[in-house]
């Protein structure tokens, strides 16, 4: 029997099977080869993280200062531009002329009401006295002797021995001289008070001024004659000049918006407290009281004059001296309060940045109201207890995550160095007012 060879088709059929078994054994492999291609990172993949894990495309969390919205007591304080202007200013002047025997105050110290300036020769006024009491001495002897004859020609009259005339004009005679006598007096009290006029006292208790005149000058009612002060213009020197400081008094200006409220809480009788700041408005000098305001608002600058009073123990204000006046209004209780550094204005208005449970950040628009030695007043939009950002607003964006880190303090050399501790949960207290 003959065999019969295999057709073409029985020749492929083993081919064809072998390939697809070959084929699916790469498939499998390749297969393979990409899980674990995907179960291992590629060494730039490791490289494309930070420390930590991190993808640099992240952003790490932003170091921030931060302090705690809390309440307290607000005082309003009006501001303005003040002059020390001293309660009162004395230009001593003679009374009479004469030779300036002695200046016998401390130029530029403080004197006493009554206290001895400057004395006049007062030899040509003792003279003048010592004649007006002879004068006056010698009228009342006339007018005894006046009187005397008057009663013997009273007698002789009624006895019927002299005339009615002789007795009249002797009654004229004794009236005449009485006048005269108290013209007389009069004179000598002048003279006395012309003496006493040479012996120069201070009106009032106050600082003197640089001496104007020295001793041995003449001096007439208008001042010196020839001393190095006097001008065409000003010929009068006086002795001394004297300011009253103590009490002091500055007056200041506030515009007519501001004015109501001050003027009706001082015709109710009560005394605002009022505090002087030296020029750059770093110093307290005093703490005093207002006291009066004028009686009419300036048409020109649209302002009223007002004056404080302050007793200037220490003589820290000056009279003429520029100083910043704060004028206490009222105080506001239990107003939020957050520092000044807080709040920022930009587009959506005035805001801060509060810090959320997560840390993270979220801008909130709030009103302000009252602002005072770096705090400021939160009328609306943040409540007491919530953290608020007060150092790098402008590198935070809604969402973003904070670390709050504690401001920057000062080492022993005085280098400023911030400390790295970050406390995400700290609450820094907040600066307190003054």
């Amino acid at each position: 029997m003959t065999a019969t060879p295999p057709s073409p088709e029985q020749h492929r059929r083993p081919v064809t099977a072998r390939r697809w078994l070959w084929g699916g054994l790469g498939v499998a492999l390749l297969a393979a080869g990409g899980l674990a291609l995907l179960g291992s990172e590629h060494p730039a993949q490791a490289q494309m993280r930070g420390p930590g894990g991190m993808e640099k495309g992240q952003m790490p969390p932003q170091p921030v200062t931060a302090s705690v919205a809390r309440t307290q007591d607000v005082p309003v304080w009006l501001t303005a531009l003040g002059t020390v202007t001293p309660r009162s200013y004395v230009n001593v002047m003679p009374r009479v002329a004469g030779l300036l025997q002695s200046v016998d105050y401390k130029q530029g110290q403080t004197v006493k009401a009554g206290q001895l300036l400057a004395q006049i020769d007062p030899r040509p006024f003792r003279i003048a006295v010592e004649q007006a009491q002879a004068q006056l001495e010698q009228t009342q002897a006339q007018l005894a002797g006046a009187q005397s004859d008057l009663l013997r020609y009273e007698t002789l009259l009624k006895q019927d021995s002299i005339s009615a005339q002789q007795v009249s004009d002797q009654r004229a005679t004794v009236a005449q001289l009485k006048a005269t006598l108290d013209a007389n007096k009069a004179a000598l009290d002048n003279a006395k008070l012309q003496l006493s006029w040479t012996r120069i006292t201070a009106p009032v208790s106050g600082l003197t001024g640089l001496r104007p005149v020295d001793a041995g000058n003449m001096v007439t009612t208008s001042g010196a004659v020839g001393s190095n002060t006097s001008s065409s213009t000003n010929s009068a020197s006086p002795v001394a000049t004297i300011a009253q400081v103590q009490p002091v008094d500055v007056t200041f200006a506030l515009p007519q918006q501001q004015i109501g409220e001050v003027v009706s809480q001082l015709m109710a009788g009560k005394q605002l407290q009022t505090q002087s700041w030296d020029a750059r408005n770093t110093q307290l000098l005093e703490t005093g009281k207002l006291v009066a305001a004028d009686n009419q608002i300036n048409s020109t600058t649209g302002t009223l004059n007002l004056r404080a009073e302050f007793a200037n123990p220490k003589l820290t204000l000056f009279p003429n001296q520029f100083v910043n006046v704060r004028l206490l209004v009222r105080t506001i209780p239990d107003a939020i309060v957050v520092p000044t550094t807080a709040v920022a204005v930009g587009a959506p208005g005035t805001y801060v940045y509060v810090i959320g449970p997560d840390n993270k950040v979220k801008m909130r628009v709030v009103k302000t109201g009252v602002a005072f030695d770096n705090l400021t007043q939160i009328v609306s939009g943040l409540r007491p207890g919530e953290r608020v950002v007060t150092d790098g607003l402008d590198r935070l964006r809604d969402g973003r995550e904070v670390k709050v880190v504690q401001a920057v303090v000062q080492s022993a050399g005085g280098a400023g160095k911030e400390r790295a501790r970050s406390d995400a949960h700290a609450k820094p207290a907040a600066s307190g007012a003054r």
